[in-house]
């Protein structure tokens, strides 16, 4: 091989290893994985008493009316070269079972048959935008029924989380993903709304 062939493919060689440094592969179709960094009572005091103790509450799946359910997050460090988070997976199923999970572990009274109220709800938002840091919003329109199926009560939850951490990786993704709703819960549990409907059902 010739000094100016080989010298080719060097520079060659070298190219390609910049363009596979530059251009991370996307994340897409990812699985939805659980990863909170934070607690419920790290979040602030929770009072779990009263109605809230003693309220039977069934929690239906929630409904995903975002306009793209596979999109969970983007990339936007460069201008004009944002990069795209997409998931396989069922994020409807991922924060209303996790959002049990929560209530159930702060002594709500979680129950997969007939209850004295049915909580329900439609996601809004669940995106995470990734900048300087991970910023992540969730947005439910939660519902309260009682078990006659009458509404009782309806309002907008929020759920928000930041981190820092290494440009454009699933498991930072992953943790700001699963702190917003961890948060979304807290906020549910400190309503005083939502805790004075549970008095009325």
């Amino acid at each position: 091989m010739s000094h100016r062939t080989t010298t080719t493919v060097i520079l060659a060689c070298f190219l390609i290893s910049g363009v596979a440094f530059s251009t991370p592969a996307l994340l897409r179709n990812i699985p939805l994985k659980w990863a909170p960094t934070q607690s419920l009572s790290e979040m602030g005091p929770v009072d779990v008493s009263g109605s809230l103790l003693t309220t039977k509450i069934h929690v239906d799946t929630f409904v995903d009316i975002r306009s793209d359910p596979s999109t969970i997050a983007e990339n936007r460090e460069k201008a004009g070269k944002f990069l795209p988070v997409t998931t396989s997976g069922d994020v409807a199923a991922f924060v209303t079972e996790h959002l049990k999970e929560i209530l159930h572990g702060a002594a709500v009274e979680i129950v997969d048959g007939p209850g004295d109220v049915i909580l329900s709800g439609d996601i809004r938002q669940f995106f995470v935008t990734e900048t300087n840091l991970y910023h992540g919003d969730l947005s439910i329109l939660v519902r309260l029924k009682n078990a006659q199926g009458k509404e009782i009560w309806t309002g907008v939850m929020l759920g928000g989380a930041e981190h820092f951490g290494r440009s454009y990786r699933a498991d930072n993704y992953y943790e700001t993903l699963s702190d917003m709703v961890v948060n979304a819960a807290h906020n549910i549990l400190t309503n005083a709304a939502f805790q004075e409907a549970l008095k009325t059902h």
